[in-house]
């Protein structure tokens, strides 16, 4: 993307007349010169959702006033939430990751090339295999060994990092443990989690021998918000990729690992250009 000094609105609320022309005009009244704007309406909860970017150069409203002046002029008026992202404060992220390193690498890659806007603030593991290339992108790696007796000291060391280096967003790149429901409280929404599998088809650990065993046509790639229910959270994007009977287990899981790595920075950037609202068990995304 190039870059821009730009503002991004994102809105939830109840279905109503006038909507988009309230949003635009109050806009427009303060000086935008607006980028984008993406809307839809659920017909069955009958809720409206709005995405909005605009330009800065010539905006007369700074995050402060803006908020004030919204949600007095607008947002109240509508019932809405919202919240309000700026191009100048990239988000900060946290990439977990255990002994598969495919969707690793392929993040720090993309990041490194710019396809990815944010700070990659550290990467935390449970094992060892993945210093080595943090270190090469320059990346602080930690290593927090994670045994049944000691998870929740070790989740409280894991939480205390994330909250030390001002983290917004936790990516598990295959990261092959199962977070506690205190853990995800702590980041609602902010935990994205990609499955080898499908879903809700195969989950669980081994997802790629029960589809080989049931000689499945079609494996995929889930990647999804992490919630308390193991691999149940809101859905972001999902990749399939056709098989036949030719294809032995090791091709599955070969070609699977593909699909995650396409789904998961997807999933990513999507998220990091604020191009995701969650609802109830649900996303809306705008691309």
């Amino acid at each position: 993307m190039p870059d821009r000094n730009s503002a991004t609105l994102l809105i939830n609320c109840p279905d109503a007349k006038g909507l988009v022309a309230s949003v635009s005009g109050f806009l427009f009244q303060h000086g935008a010169n607006i980028l984008s704007t993406d809307e839809h309406r659920d017909d069955v909860s009958g809720q409206f959702f709005m995405r909005i970017e605009w330009d800065l150069s010539d905006f007369g409203l700074d995050s402060g006033t803006f908020r004030i002046a919204f949600e007095s002029a607008v947002a109240r008026r509508f019932e809405m939430q919202w919240r309000v992202e700026y191009s100048s404060r990239p988000l900060r992220v946290a990439i977990f990751v255990s002994k598969y390193l495919h969707c690793f690498a392929d993040l720090l890659h993309r990041h490194r090339t710019g396809e990815l806007p944010c700070q990659i603030a550290l990467v935390v593991s449970n094992h060892r295999e993945a210093e080595a290339l943090a270190g090469f992108y320059g990346i602080p790696f930690h290593h927090i060994p994670m045994q049944g007796a000691n998870k929740a000291e070790a989740e409280a060391r894991q939480i205390a990092l994330l909250e030390e280096h001002g983290v917004d967003l936790v990516v598990l790149a295959r990261y092959m443990q199962v977070l506690s429901g205190g853990f995800v409280a702590r980041f609602p929404g902010r935990v994205i989690n990609v499955h080898h599998s499908f879903l809700p088809a195969f989950s669980g650990a081994r997802p790629y021998h029960a589809a080989f065993e049931r000689g499945v046509k079609l494996i995929g790639a889930t990647a999804h918000y992490v919630t308390e229910i193991l691999d149940d959270g809101p859905i972001i994007d999902q990749e399939v990729i056709r098989v036949s009977h030719r294809d032995q287990l090791e091709d599955l899981v070969e070609k699977g690992r593909d699909a995650e790595r396409m789904v998961l920075s997807r999933a990513v950037r999507w998220h990091l250009q604020h191009r995701v609202l969650l609802y109830g068990n649900k996303t809306v995304v705008f691309v």
